[in-house]
């Protein structure tokens, strides 16, 4: 196994263990296919370029335009939550 390094700089044969809120949050996160996020996330860019072409306020066109960023972010950590998580993680570990 390789070595991890730790807070304190050195290295450790063990990796560190998720906490119980986080396999939590996992749990539920894994439930939520990834392909919801990729279409919130183009909701999110048709919504706000209608808001853009359509509405005097661009204000709010840029708020909603900025949404795009962070759910493609919870995207990629669902999918990271799905194949590297700590479920993942405890799988492996047991064979």
């Amino acid at each position: 196994m390789d070595n991890l390094l730790n807070d304190t700089g050195r290295t450790s044969s063990t990796p560190a263990r998720e906490g119980s809120m986080t396999k939590a949050i996992e749990h539920q996160t894994a439930k939520i296919p990834s392909t919801y996020f990729l279409a919130a996330a183009g909701g999110a860019v048709v919504l706000s370029l209608g808001m853009a072409v359509m509405s005097e306020k661009k204000g709010w066109a840029n708020f909603v335009g900025n949404w795009v960023p962070s759910l493609l972010l919870l995207g990629i950590y669902n999918k990271i939550v799905k194949t590297h998580g700590s479920d993942a993680q405890e799988a492996r570990n047991l064979h």
